[in-house]
């Protein structure tokens, strides 16, 4: 009679444990929240590009943009674009972003696994014999595993899933946005390196003329053809710009420190690298750029926002699921025992298993809080989103704007110096001639100074407003892996 009572218990739990599994293998495919849908990307059908000289839109500009830098036919900046594959701590740090992120993708994806863990206990004690016991004292020997499973019927475990794996994909993507602003400053800088050169060399040279024209207008005063009034202001001219290149030396200095930094070099370590003066690189007659719509597509924080605004999606789901009551399998198997010799022996084995369930009753309203706090979140990414591709938009039609209004100045700058240098000719001819007073001559070398100087700061933003547009339209990262690869086998390993 007590074996036929034993088996009907257990064909009962057998039953609740089937019916347990049925119930999760139906709903299973179940997961509260909403489903994730990636929104549309709206972008006019072409940039505004009837002014910039040399701009050409083409819908497949893919394979110009992923080594833009090379159109600048720069060897030297070309070496410093590898380097900084290898060295820049940005860099570093976004890879190592992306390694905690999928770390943290493997720590969701196993809580859809059951778990188990082994556990082994001595202790000592007695029990009261005034609660009906012997009052001696025993050691207990206990070892065993214990195993559970939360059977995710809600999909509570698969939205953290699905957010952790959106996540990651953030990261990756924030990773390329690391690369390519990284290349883009690094350009900037390097620009603003041979700039700052080619500002110096002006200077100097105009300081160098300025130092013959003082001891041309003292000789004169000297020999009683001028008055002092000449002299004075041929000094204060040629102070003038003696005081001007200590500043452009300490910017020069401080633009090639930055380089080292973008490096991940101490600073001075480029100084001696970079001294050799050179002009400022020349953009091409004809640069490709990408549509708008693709523009979109290749910007990697575009792609960095649509993937967080996916994981915040699916932390509604989580959230979501805390309404639900949570199925759990559970079970134990082991051995206990008062003595040590007999704790393997057959008489010492325990077990239990059974289905267990828990359900959320009353909270004060604090879940579906949690529910309007995931929701908020993910309509502030939405629009958070939104605004990363209207920026995106915006960077990419200001950049070829500041393009083409710059050549456009440029080119008038060049006018400028050419008749600023034939206007300072003839005054200079003039005034030995005792046409014109000296003053005539120190406007006319004024002008020409700075025209030459605003020329030399021109150049530079032109070649700038390029790297933007580059930059603008996401180029750079396609090449990330390969430069990569190329500038571990020409280091030693990244520790990193």
């Amino acid at each position: 009679m007590t074996s036929n009572k034993s088996t009907s218990a257990t064909r009962s739990k057998g039953g609740i444990l089937a019916s347990t599994l049925i119930t999760a293998l139906l709903l299973g495919g179940c997961a509260v929240g909403p489903d994730y849908t990636a929104p549309d990307l709206q972008s006019p059908p072409e940039w505004r590009t009837e002014d910039a000289s040399g701009l050409v839109q083409t819908q497949n500009a893919t394979m110009e943009l992923s080594e833009w830098w090379k159109v600048l036919e720069d060897p030297q900046l070309d070496s410093l674009m590898e380097r900084a594959v290898a060295g820049n701590l940005d860099l570093k740090e976004a890879r190592a972003r992306v390694r905690a992120a999928r770390a943290r993708l493997g720590i969701s994806e196993a809580d859809l696994y059951p778990s188990l863990d082994a556990s082994g206990n001595l202790s000592t004690g007695k029990k009261s014999k005034n609660a009906g016991f012997d009052g001696k004292e025993r050691d207990l020997y206990q070892a065993g595993f214990d195993a559970g499973w939360e059977i995710d019927i809600f999909g509570g475990t698969r939205r953290a899933v699905e957010a952790a794996g959106a996540d990651l994909e953030a990261s990756e993507a924030d990773l390329r946005d690391v690369y390519v602003s990284m290349l883009a400053e690094i350009a900037s800088t390097y620009t603003d390196v041979r700039a700052y050169q080619t500002r110096l060399s002006v200077a100097q040279a105009n300081l160098e003329e300025q130092k013959e024209t003082f001891e041309i207008v003292e000789s004169r005063y000297e020999s009683g053809l001028s008055d002092a009034l000449g002299v004075q202001q041929a000094r204060y001219s040629l102070e003038s710009t003696r005081a001007e290149i200590p500043t452009l030396q300490a910017r020069l200095d401080s633009s090639i420190n930055r380089l080292a930094l973008l490096l991940g070099q101490q600073p001075d370590t480029l100084h001696a690298e970079l001294t050799e003066r050179r002009p400022i690189p020349v953009p091409p007659v004809s640069v490709a750029v990408g549509v708008p719509a693709e523009a979109l597509r290749n910007r990697p924080d575009i792609r960095m926002a649509e993937r967080t605004l996916a994981a915040k999606t699916a932390e509604v789901g989580v959230a979501t699921a805390e309404l639900y009551p949570k199925f759990r399998l559970l079970g134990s198997i082991g051995l206990e025992s008062f003595a040590q010799s007999s704790l393997f022996e057959t008489g010492s084995q325990i077990y239990s298993f059974g289905p267990g369930i828990s359900w959320p009753i009353f909270h004060a309203g604090a879940l579906r809080r949690n529910i309007d706090v995931a929701e908020a979140v993910q309509e502030q990414y939405k629009f958070r989103y939104e605004r990363t591709v209207l920026n995106a938009l915006t960077e990419a039609q200001s950049a070829m704007t500041d393009y083409a209004k710059e050549q456009n100045r440029r080119d008038a700058l060049e006018q400028a110096t050419l008749a600023a240098r034939e206007a300072l000719a003839l005054a200079q001819d003039k005034y030995l001639n005792g046409l014109v007073d000296f003053s005539d001559v120190l406007e006319a070398r004024r002008s020409l100074l700075s025209y030459e100087d605003q020329l030399a700061v021109s150049r530079g933003a032109v070649v700038d407003s390029l790297i933007r547009i580059y930059k603008s339209m996401g180029g750079g990262w396609q090449t990330m892996d390969a430069m990569r690869q190329s500038a571990e086998q020409q280091s030693p390993p990244d520790s990193n």
